[in-house]
């Protein structure tokens, strides 16, 4: 069952002569998770920015469980490239605003839903710490912590790992599939790293023509649970060059 639906979808900046997207179509069934992939600046975190409702479709639809999005609440969580934790709040008070903003929840309750979130993403302890306190690492999974207390099924990760150093992101990518093998959620992923895409993905959707009028879906041959040890593989090792080759086309003269 299609969680995420794009019908004929497209959307132009107010500084363009085009549109970036152009009748984009495609769907996103529940529990699965995709890595999107493509060149800087052909749209992939415009798809992200219309999912989320921060941008308003020139024409089309989107729909997440069947319905139209507009109108609709936390049907989406969204962890953009930085964590953007407030500096002058602790962890916890970082990671309780989507309860804040929801309203409801006594302080006990949030308190106890904070601690339960940070303690399932290796932080149990630091509700009490500043931001600056933590590791680079520590401050995706804090931040991935406050996504997940949207409470949405469906949660939009927009290039979260870029600026971790190498062997932090490869650790934070294995942390991820451990988090969504046991949540069960539906995940986008927005990735420049070949590797991370194939490492993660069910399968990948490539943008493979700007402006976007359609994303290819291509399955990695690898099931879950997944190690690294499998992208060594022949098959695995052949189809993160055909999508470097991809990626290289688009960026040629």
């Amino acid at each position: 069952m299609s969680i995420l639906e794009f019908s004929h979808v497209s959307y132009q900046y107010p500084s363009e002569d085009f549109d970036i997207i152009d009748d984009l179509s495609f769907s996103v069934e529940r529990g699965s998770f995709h890595c999107i992939i493509g060149v800087s600046g052909c749209g992939k975190s415009t798809i992200f920015r219309m999912t989320n409702g921060l941008l308003r479709p020139k024409s089309g639809t989107i729909q997440v469980d069947g319905a139209p999005i507009e109108g609709q609440k936390r049907y989406c969580g969204y962890m953009p490239q930085k964590d953007l934790l407030f500096p002058w709040r602790t962890v916890g008070e970082n990671v309780a605003l989507p309860l804040e903003i929801m309203g409801g929840y006594s302080r006990a309750q949030i308190r106890e839903q904070v601690e339960a979130a940070l303690a399932d993403v290796g932080l149990a302890g630091c509700a009490g710490k500043r931001p600056e306190e933590l590791s680079g690492g520590m401050r995706q999974r804090a931040a991935f912590a406050r996504t997940m207390l949207t409470g949405s099924e469906l949660l939009l990760l927009d290039e979260p790992f870029s600026a971790l150093d190498f062997l932090t992101r490869i650790s934070m990518q294995e942390w991820l599939l451990e988090q969504w093998q046991k949540h069960k959620k539906t995940i986008l992923f927005i990735t420049h790293d070949v590797e991370e895409a194939i490492f993660l993905s069910g399968s990948v959707l490539a943008v493979t023509h700007t402006p976007i009028h359609t994303l290819t879906e291509i399955p990695v041959p690898a099931g879950y649970p997944r190690t690294r040890e499998c992208l060594a593989r022949s098959e695995m090792v052949a189809l993160r060059e055909d999508l470097i080759g991809v990626l290289r086309k688009q960026v040629q003269p």
